[in-house]
Protein backbone atom coordinates (compact mmCIF):
# COMPACT_ATOMS: atom_id res chain seq x y z
CA UNK A 1 0.00 0.00 0.00
CA UNK A 2 1.51 3.76 -0.75
CA UNK A 3 2.48 5.92 1.66
CA UNK A 4 0.58 9.00 -0.44
CA UNK A 5 -2.55 9.72 -0.05
CA UNK A 6 -5.55 8.08 -1.84
CA UNK A 7 -7.65 10.78 -3.19
CA UNK A 8 -11.05 10.48 -5.40
CA UNK A 9 -13.45 12.30 -7.59
CA UNK A 10 -15.31 13.54 -4.57
CA UNK A 11 -12.41 14.50 -2.49
CA UNK A 12 -9.83 15.56 -4.88
CA UNK A 13 -10.59 19.80 -4.91
CA UNK A 14 -10.53 20.19 -0.97
CA UNK A 15 -7.65 17.74 -0.49
CA UNK A 16 -5.35 20.36 -3.37
CA UNK A 17 -6.87 23.84 -2.99
CA UNK A 18 -4.02 24.90 -0.12
CA UNK A 19 -0.73 24.73 -0.49
CA UNK A 20 1.56 22.56 -2.64
CA UNK A 21 -0.03 19.50 -3.90
CA UNK A 22 1.67 16.15 -6.24
CA UNK A 23 -0.90 14.39 -7.39
CA UNK A 24 0.37 10.87 -9.24
CA UNK A 25 -2.56 10.13 -11.81
CA UNK A 26 -2.18 6.45 -12.39
CA UNK A 27 -3.84 2.64 -12.73
CA UNK A 28 -2.94 -0.55 -10.97
CA UNK A 29 -2.04 -2.47 -14.41
CA UNK A 30 0.18 0.47 -15.54
CA UNK A 31 3.59 -0.84 -15.55
CA UNK A 32 5.35 2.74 -15.50
CA UNK A 33 2.80 3.39 -12.50
CA UNK A 34 4.80 0.72 -10.86
CA UNK A 35 8.00 2.53 -11.24
CA UNK A 36 7.06 5.07 -10.56
CA UNK A 37 5.35 4.23 -7.08
CA UNK A 38 8.49 3.92 -5.23
CA UNK A 39 9.66 7.34 -6.31
CA UNK A 40 6.40 9.12 -5.10
CA UNK A 41 6.29 6.62 -1.95
CA UNK A 42 9.96 8.59 -0.68
CA UNK A 43 8.76 12.02 -1.82
CA UNK A 44 5.69 11.62 0.41
CA UNK A 45 8.42 10.58 3.54
CA UNK A 46 11.14 13.28 2.37
CA UNK A 47 8.50 16.27 2.33
CA UNK A 48 6.10 15.29 4.90
CA UNK A 49 4.41 18.62 6.10
CA UNK A 50 6.04 21.15 3.55
CA UNK A 51 4.11 19.19 0.04
CA UNK A 52 1.22 16.94 0.15
CA UNK A 53 1.85 13.68 -1.94
CA UNK A 54 -1.46 11.90 -3.24
CA UNK A 55 -2.39 9.43 -5.72
CA UNK A 56 -5.80 9.13 -7.91
CA UNK A 57 -6.31 6.21 -9.56
CA UNK A 58 -7.46 6.85 -13.19
CA UNK A 59 -9.79 3.93 -13.50
CA UNK A 60 -11.71 4.23 -10.43
CA UNK A 61 -12.00 7.86 -10.80
CA UNK A 62 -12.46 9.18 -14.54
CA UNK A 63 -14.24 12.47 -13.97
CA UNK A 64 -10.81 14.03 -12.41
CA UNK A 65 -8.79 12.53 -14.92
CA UNK A 66 -10.63 13.81 -17.97
CA UNK A 67 -11.03 17.49 -16.34
CA UNK A 68 -7.23 17.31 -16.16
CA UNK A 69 -6.99 16.11 -19.27
CA UNK A 70 -4.75 12.82 -18.45
CA UNK A 71 -3.91 11.38 -21.60
CA UNK A 72 -1.14 9.18 -20.49
CA UNK A 73 -0.06 7.54 -17.08
CA UNK A 74 1.58 8.01 -15.08
CA UNK A 75 0.85 11.52 -14.73
CA UNK A 76 2.47 13.54 -12.07
CA UNK A 77 0.74 17.32 -11.69
CA UNK A 78 2.09 19.54 -9.01
CA UNK A 79 -0.61 21.60 -7.90
CA UNK A 80 -0.39 25.38 -5.46
CA UNK A 81 -3.54 26.14 -4.25
CA UNK A 82 -5.73 24.16 -6.43
CA UNK A 83 -4.48 25.16 -9.53
CA UNK A 84 -1.90 23.13 -11.82
CA UNK A 85 1.77 24.72 -11.81
CA UNK A 86 3.94 21.60 -13.35
CA UNK A 87 2.74 18.72 -15.44
CA UNK A 88 5.05 15.32 -15.68
CA UNK A 89 4.77 12.61 -18.13
CA UNK A 90 5.76 9.00 -18.02
CA UNK A 91 8.09 7.46 -15.24
CA UNK A 92 10.57 9.70 -14.73
CA UNK A 93 14.07 9.48 -12.25
CA UNK A 94 13.36 10.92 -8.85
CA UNK A 95 15.33 14.08 -9.76
CA UNK A 96 13.18 15.36 -11.99
CA UNK A 97 10.40 15.32 -9.67
CA UNK A 98 12.98 16.83 -6.89
CA UNK A 99 13.52 19.59 -8.94
CA UNK A 100 10.36 20.76 -9.87
CA UNK A 101 8.73 20.27 -6.53
CA UNK A 102 11.90 22.56 -5.23
CA UNK A 103 11.23 25.21 -8.13
CA UNK A 104 8.02 26.02 -5.75
CA UNK A 105 8.84 24.80 -2.22
CA UNK A 106 10.65 28.09 -1.48
CA UNK A 107 7.45 30.30 -2.53
CA UNK A 108 5.86 30.09 0.51
CA UNK A 109 3.72 27.40 0.38
CA UNK A 110 2.88 24.35 2.51
CA UNK A 111 1.06 21.11 2.52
Amino acid sequence: MSKAQQLSDQTFKAEISKGLTLVDFWAPWCGPCRMVAPIIDELTEEYRGRVKVAQINVDDNPNTAMEYRVMSIPTIILFRDGQPVETLVGAQPKRNFVARIEQHVGQGASA
